[in-house]
């Protein structure tokens, strides 16, 4: 069987116990002797999310996590817990996906028997509503990673698993596109005259823009996030993502604003210098923004001191209605 002919396997119902049978079953159907035993992934999630979380979780590279847990949180309408086993074909490979439709005190005990032993372990809590009881942090308790709205849920930065957060990750082309911007040794040179920055965001909600401010109000020396303004923009980008960004001061303006989808436009304004230039910001799926925390972690203290200057942000007032960007 070659990789342009994989085909899913499965799904079959199966049991906490006769998981692994049933995924034998399904491998013996295929004509692949060796199985890449690579990391679990964990996605705890609600019925109404359950089809996106799927197909973000299709969009992975096998290689970050073999097997795939999708953890329903709503139980059956029998009241009992159910799992389905599949083999599903992913960048020319199979990656094991079992399913679970139970309630949160039910997934307590069945979670942690289906997880394949020394791997590493992806906790994603992939629901709207706030982690409670006890499940969520007995998952935290053999989770290398934690990937959450970290914001929203107020989840925060711990020592004994990294913290991953996925509106922080989709905005880290405009940090480096940021960043490049100040390569320069002139704008490098008045960044010291910077005191506000405002930042458009779109969607409904202002978490991933609060988590770029706050990197920049860090980043600067800032103690909080006064000097920044956010406002909502509309420009073609996914939910939450960033349409622009503006830096300001006395004589210096520094404005990135999204063009299009995958472009954005970079004017540069201080003193005698008046600098127009384009870079590439791609939008980021939200596949493509689990794939990229699962590859490749953020550093912890950067992300730590934006995340403690977002969540202190959040008492402060709501976002400013209107304006372009």
């Amino acid at each position: 069987m070659t990789a342009t002919t994989l085909r899913s396997l499965g799904p079959l119902p199966t049991s906490v116990r006769g998981a692994q049978r049933t995924l034998d079953e399904l491998w013996a159907q295929t004509d692949i002797e060796t199985r890449a035993y690579t990391g679990n992934i964990i996605a705890l999630t609600s019925l109404h999310h359950q089809a996106r979380i799927q197909e973000a979780l299709a969009g992975l590279d096998g290689r970050y996590a073999g097997r795939q847990i999708i953890a329903v949180m709503e139980p059956a309408s029998s009241g009992r817990m159910s799992i389905d086993a599949q083999l599903v074909p992913q960048q020319g490979l199979y990656i094991e996906r079992l399913t679970l439709l139970a309630s949160p005190g039910q997934l307590r005990g069945a979670i942690l028997p289906l997880l394949r032993p020394a791997t590493v372990n992806h906790v994603w809590w992939a629901s709207d509503d706030p982690p409670g009881g006890p499940l969520l942090r007995e998952l935290t308790d053999i989770a290398d990673q934690v990937i959450a709205d970290s914001l929203r849920l107020d989840i925060p930065p711990a020592r004994n698993y990294a913290l991953a957060d996925l509106g922080w990750s989709r905005s880290a082309a405009w940090r480096e596109a940021l960043a490049q911007v100040f390569d320069s040794k002139d704008a490098a040179a008045v960044l010291s005259r910077v005191d506000h920055l405002k930042v458009w965001s779109g969607g409904r909600n202002d978490r991933a823009a609060r988590l770029f401010a706050a990197w920049v109000a860090s980043t600067l020396g800032w103690p909080d996030l006064r000097a920044v303004t956010f406002v909502k923009g509309d420009c073609e980008r996914q939910h939450g993502d960033l349409c622009g960004i503006e830096l300001g001061g006395p004589g210096v303006s520094f404005l990135l604003k999204a063009s299009g989808k995958e472009a954005v436009r970079v004017t540069v304004k201080f003193d005698h210098v008046n600098r127009k230039t384009s870079v590439m910001v791609p939008s980021m799926t939200l596949a493509e923004g689990l794939g990229r925390v699962m590859a490749r972690p953020e550093r912890g203290s950067v992300f730590e001191a934006a995340w403690k200057l977002a969540r202190a942000s959040l008492n402060e007032a709501a976002p400013t209605q209107g304006g372009t960007a």
